[in-house]
């Protein structure tokens, strides 16, 4: 029964091959033969297609990566060069904050190198000494006013000990009325104390340095934040906010005295 549905169907595709040859148009079977063929030289055209974009993607894959790497590597070389260009102009800017005071003072320029360890004191060093004339006592300071006065030297660096440590002692004035005492470090601030019970004392007023042996007089330590009257006591005390932020130093000026 095959056989004889196999022959049939033979038959029956070569009278449909006969009578498209008789009336001139192709033939069904050859429609279809072309159609498959059509198709398949499409899908063949397309794989060969994605095939060789593939390869040309992973043949670029190298290439591709070393521009990525001389992108990063040149990311990298513009961000220390523009931190070194910000440390530059801060320098800069601190460096002719201070040239007044030099030129007013004849004084010495210097930079603070260090800190001591784990705080022990309120003291600095500072990157001049002996050689560059600097002596035990001489007052140092900042372009916003008082930073300290030398307790140490050696040849090529010394010891400033700072406003606000507990051993400073700097003669201060009230700049507004003239009103004198003692200015001591009180770690955070700077106390004035032995101020006469009549001086009529506000918040905000300027305190200076007066005449002494580290310091010319009229330079600013501080502002005062907090008034103690001492009822009990013959003298009144202010507590001041340093003129100079003592925890960010960096350059400073030596007055030889």
């Amino acid at each position: 029964m095959a056989l004889i549905a196999i022959i049939i169907g033979a038959a029956l595709l070569a009278l449909l091959q006969i009578g498209a040859q008789r009336a001139g148009t192709a033939s069904p079977v050859s429609a279809a033969a072309g159609s498959v063929v059509g198709v398949a030289q499409t899908l063949v055209s397309a794989a060969i297609g994605g095939v060789r974009t593939g390869a040309s993607a992973i043949v670029s894959i190298p290439g591709l990566s070393a521009q990525n790497r001389a992108l990063r590597a040149r990311e990298a070389r513009l961000v220390q060069e523009n931190a070194r260009l910000h440390e530059l102009a801060a320098a800069y800017a601190a460096e002719t904050s201070v040239r007044p005071i030099v030129d007013l003072y004849h004084g010495i320029e210097a930079r603070v190198v260090g800190f001591p360890p784990e705080n022990e004191s309120r003291a600095v060093t500072i990157d001049r000494g002996a050689r560059a004339g600097v002596a035990r006592n001489d007052g140092v300071v900042a372009a916003e006013g008082i930073v300290g006065r030398v307790i140490d030297v050696r040849p090529l660096s010394s010891t400033v000990l700072l406003a606000n440590d507990y051993a400073s002692r700097i003669p201060a004035v009230v700049q507004r009325r003239r009103w004198w005492g003692i200015a001591r470090g009180n770690l955070a601030s700077i106390v004035v104390e032995y101020l006469p019970q009549d001086a009529v004392l506000r918040t905000g007023d300027v305190v200076v340095t007066g005449e002494g042996r580290s310091f010319h007089s009229g330079i600013p330590i501080g502002t005062v934040v907090a008034i103690d009257r001492g009822a009990t006591s013959l003298y009144q005390s202010v507590v001041l906010k340093p003129a100079v932020d003592l925890n960010a130093l960096d350059r400073v000026v030596v007055i030889p005295r």
